[in-house]
């Protein structure tokens, strides 16, 4: 069951979403390498609504971190679970300029389907 793709857009909300990270991985039992160091069966039972599992037992979150311009980004990835999401999962410009921001709605789009076709569970 993949259920959720959590999308955090801007500033605030890749602030906000970074402590989201932080409590959810807590509740799970997900350390910041992206381990599990749970105690119980419960926190693994639902892990794949949040989170994919890749190799090596690691768990990955199922996000995409949007921003015009990478200060954002950079606080997040040096914050204290930053290296549990993929490098390709983060959307951002060099620049807060007016013509990136179509560009970065499609980059964000484009992660975003390819999120959504691994999701999506057709019945045989």
């Amino acid at each position: 069951m993949r259920e959720i793709v959590h999308i955090q857009a801007g500033q605030c909300g890749n602030q906000i979403g970074a402590k989201f990270w932080e409590v959810i991985s807590d509740e799970h039992g997900i350390d910041p390498t992206g381990s599990y160091h749970g105690d119980g069966d419960l926190q693994l039972e639902r892990i794949n609504v949040y989170y994919n599992e890749a190799t090596g037992n690691k768990y990955v979150p199922r996000a995409i971190l949007v921003d015009l311009e990478p200060g954002t980004m950079d606080s997040v990835r040096s914050g204290p679970f930053g290296q549990i999401f993929r490098p390709d999962n983060f959307v951002f410009g060099k620049h807060s300029l007016k013509y990136q921001q179509t560009e970065i709605c499609i980059l964000a789009i484009s992660v975003f389907l390819s999120f959504l076709s691994n999701c999506i569970t057709v019945p045989s």
